[in-house]
């Protein structure tokens, strides 16, 4: 099973450099079902992995003009704010029980892995419905919409932080409809933003104190980012935009696997 995982962890990295984001859904799943580890402490997890591996992978987008640094300050601010406020302040209030329905107990850790299934739903669609103007290559920059991408920004710093996503799938095509960027810049900044949420995420978890596993983190980070480099490459020769259908379609049924695994075969 830990053979699999970390050819998971390739597939992940993989997945950042080919589409600027899916990776972090693949990884709480990983680290729960094929590394046995906590789902809270896998959120935590996953917060490192997937920033480290965005933020290597953000340097050849850096390098190529990729990025829009005025649409990473306007909507990674309010997020990295709502990202760390949500790990260090609310997630720790969720209590370990919630609550029974009939004789199923609803713990702490069943809740975050029902509702991290229902964001890869949510994901999913994204993913598969192609919206017209996801569909432009390239488009020309229109004026930033400033309180849409607040919010955008809260929104998604507040999900990356109560689950461990990077909300690459949400970030994405809100930089393109929201800013006009194409594709390839969306992409860019997104990794910038992903990076710099998971990472302040994972800091805003280190005073719950749990012992951390760093060789396994180091160990899993670097296979994933031997992943999002192979991605980077294939990204010049591959449409991600042709990838993302299929890709939802997998994020689709992980989800509802996670949803029937934890409420009915507990």
């Amino acid at each position: 099973m830990e053979t699999i995982g970390y050819l998971g962890a390739l597939l992940m990295g993989m997945s950042l450099g080919l589409i600027g984001g899916g990776g972090s859904i693949l990884t709480v799943p990983i680290l729960v079902y094929l590394f046995a580890i906590d789902s809270v402490v896998a959120t935590s997890y996953s917060l490192f992995i997937v920033g480290l591996t965005s933020l290597i992978g953000s340097f050849s987008h850096i390098s190529r003009g990729n990025i829009h640094w005025r649409a990473v300050v306007l909507f990674g601010i309010p997020s990295l704010l709502s990202v760390y406020t949500t790990r260090h302040l609310i997630v720790p209030l969720i209590p370990e029980t919630l609550g029974t329905i009939g004789h199923f107990i609803v713990t702490k850790s069943i809740f975050l892995l029902i509702f991290f299934a229902i964001v890869m739903l949510l994901a999913s669609y994204s993913m598969i419905h192609k919206p017209r103007l996801l569909q432009k290559e390239e488009q020309e920059e229109a004026s930033l919409r400033y309180p849409v991408i607040i919010l955008e920004g809260i929104l998604v710093g507040g999900i990356t932080g109560l689950v461990g996503a990077g909300g690459g799938f949400l970030i994405v095509p809100a930089l393109v409809l929201l800013t006009h960027l194409s594709m390839k810049q969306a992409i860019g900044t997104s990794l910038v933003i992903i990076a710099l949420n998971a990472l302040v995420g994972f800091i805003g978890s280190l005073h719950w104190g749990d012992v951390i596993d760093w060789k396994f983190l180091l160990v899993f980070s670097t296979i994933s980012l031997v992943g999002i480099l192979i991605g980077s490459r294939l990204s010049f020769k591959i449409s991600g935009t042709q990838l993302k259908p299929a890709f939802g379609w997998f994020v689709l049924v992980m989800g509802l696997y996670i949803i029937v695994k934890e409420l009915f075969l507990k």
